[in-house]
């Protein structure tokens, strides 16, 4: 069984229980993914993995390379390809589809859900790194979000003076590849391909998603 799939972030919803409970999840449109290359130990690749492809893209919006790639699956070029490992070969042929079938088991009841974050640009420290800031008080003027020292020569004694590596400042905030584990799994629809998903999901609403079994619980 390939342990993952490739979607897109719908957006939130709710779901009741049967004892009445509401509960909140996000929902995932995942697939159906086609299987756009399968590589092997035996083969030249050395390694068992599968790549596959979510969403239709223009082919004047692809390159020839891409719409040659995709068209060994007779299919079109993807919008977004992505390549998952296996330890075992797979029995899936390139051109395959693959569904959120693979979720409907039972087995799966927890996901690890992959995506790139928000993108919040440029920020100060304080809401970057969660400083707390000057005084607000009488007497500080100008430097409320100050970060404080950055080299002080006092807790660098032996050296120079210049910043230390790592130092927390301000800079880019966000749009970073993030891995939230063990998210509950809530629903499956296999007639709409979607997935429920109680919990955090890495990204904004659109965003492309990787979906996979959980790594650390089953």
């Amino acid at each position: 069984m390939i342990p993952a799939i490739l979607g897109r972030k719908v957006g939130m919803s709710q779901v009741f229980e049967a004892g009445g409970q509401r509960v909140p999840v996000t929902i995932v449109e995942a697939g159906p993914c086609v299987v756009l290359q399968v590589k092997t130990t035996d083969g030249r690749d050395g390694y068992n993995a599968v790549q596959l492809g979510f969403g239709d893209v223009k082919p004047h919006r692809s390159t020839l390379p891409e719409i040659g790639h995709a068209r060994k699956a007779q299919t079109a070029p993807k919008r977004f390809v992505r390549e998952v490992r296996l330890a075992e070969p797979t029995t899936k042929q390139v051109g395959e589809t693959v569904t959120v079938d693979i979720f409907t088991t039972g087995e799966v009841k927890f996901v690890d859900v992959i995506g790139i974050t928000k993108g919040k640009g440029f920020q100060g420290p304080m809401k970057r790194w969660g400083f707390g800031g000057m005084p607000a008080s009488h007497g500080t003027e100008r430097k409320h979000r100050s970060p404080g020292s950055i080299a002080g020569r006092a807790t660098n004694r032996g050296t120079s003076g210049c910043g230390k590596k790592g130092r927390r400042m301000a800079g880019h905030m966000g749009h970073a590849r993030r891995t939230a584990r063990c998210q509950a799994l809530v629903g499956v629809d296999a007639e709409h391909n979607l997935l429920l998903i109680k919990g955090a999901v890495p990204g904004p609403t659109g965003g492309y998603v990787i979906v996979r079994k959980a790594k650390t619980r089953s």
